[in-house]
């Protein structure tokens, strides 16, 4: 639906460019007093996309929460977009969503029917993954906020962490990036048209199809690619995995309008937070323009599976994702641990 009101204009960032610094959440973080339990095999020390508790030997919960400003101005779009992306880390930890609390902040002059179909955009998508909406909690406040708290289960042997990448690895991205940029042009009034249909598509694509073929090989780390960009979450992986990704630039999908409004200087702040978190880790082997920079530090909303698997089974993977996402890609490979964490090559 249209809505006389524009939910972007309500807010001051968009969708998953409004997450605090990587490198700032972490400072904060430490020291905090917590109970250690055996049972929880990934917590937020981590850094993974979710939290792992081991229930018994066949069943483990896990849990996660995401929410943020509107990316686009239609509400069920909105709505759709934000429950898509909170469910994408239980299918990065290989599991499967199974219920869900709705998080909403309407903001004072949204009118009940956008209120509405803001949240029948979650129960949308909750619908198609198979999740059910439990409940929640609503309140008011200066900005439009919404997200989704969500349970899913997993095999506590099958459990995905981003913490795994093995030497030998092949790395595969799920969908292509661009989207901090493009949504930062359209809030600008610079893009529109099919460029957003695209990407407005692709962000409301849950990541189901991508995590049920993934499971089906011996896929050793994953991760889901949100606001702290392919380089952010791709450091995160290589420091856990206490190894190196090798970036294939050329081989990185992205919309190719990105690259043209990156070269106008449209990049979202949020570029820039995860260039200062996880530049110090990046080298490059070639020369790669600020523009394609860009592109790979762009905080990403609802964005595809990255995941490492052993390069005998890669290809096949590939093929069969391509299937349903023709633009899945093989974008890197893993070595023993080098002089840096990343390498653009």
């Amino acid at each position: 639906m249209e809505t006389e009101v524009k939910l972007t204009k309500l807010a001051s960032c968009a969708g998953c460019g409004a997450k605090l610094g990587a490198g700032t959440l972490a400072k904060m973080l430490t020291g905090f007093q917590t109970h250690a339990d055996p049972r929880l095999i990934v917590g937020y020390d981590k850094s993974d996309d979710a939290s792992v508790y081991v229930l018994d030997e066949n069943t483990a919960l896990i849990q996660t929460t995401d929410f943020f400003p509107p990316i686009v101005d239609d509400p069920f779009l909105y709505g759709r977009i934000a429950a898509v992306n909170a469910m994408s880390d239980v299918y990065a930890m290989g599991g499967e969503p199974k219920l869900a609390l709705n998080i909403l902040c309407a903001a004072e002059g949204m009118p009940e029917e956008a209120i509405r179909e803001i949240l029948r955009g979650g129960y949308d998508a909750a619908y198609e993954a198979g999740a059910i909406i439990t409940g929640g909690h609503t309140i008011r406040g200066a900005e439009p906020i919404y997200g989704l708290a969500v349970s899913g289960f997993v095999h506590p042997k099958k459990v995905l962490t981003n913490s795994n990448a093995q030497p030998g690895d092949v790395l595969i991205l799920t969908k292509p990036l661009g989207i901090g940029i493009l949504t930062t042009a359209a809030k600008a009034e610079l893009a529109g048209g099919e460029i957003l249909k695209k990407i407005h598509a692709q962000m409301a694509a849950l990541n189901k199809t991508s995590r049920d073929i993934m499971v089906t090989y011996p896929v050793h780390s994953c991760t889901d690619i949100t606001g702290f960009s392919l380089l952010g979450h791709g450091y995160e992986m290589a420091q856990g995995s206490n190894c190196t990704l090798h970036i294939t630039v050329d081989s990185v999908p992205y919309h190719g309008e990105a690259l043209e409004f990156a070269s106008m200087g449209l990049v979202p702040a949020g570029a820039y937070r995860n260039r200062q978190y996880a530049g110090g880790g990046v080298k490059l082997r070639r020369e790669v323009s600020l523009a394609m920079q860009d592109i790979l530090y762009d905080p990403q909303t609802s964005g595809g599976l990255l995941f490492a698997l052993p390069e005998k089974d890669a290809q096949d993977c590939l093929r069969k994702l391509r299937d349903h996402i023709p633009q899945a890609a093989i974008v890197g490979y893993v070595t023993e641990k080098e002089d840096a964490f990343l390498c653009l090559e």
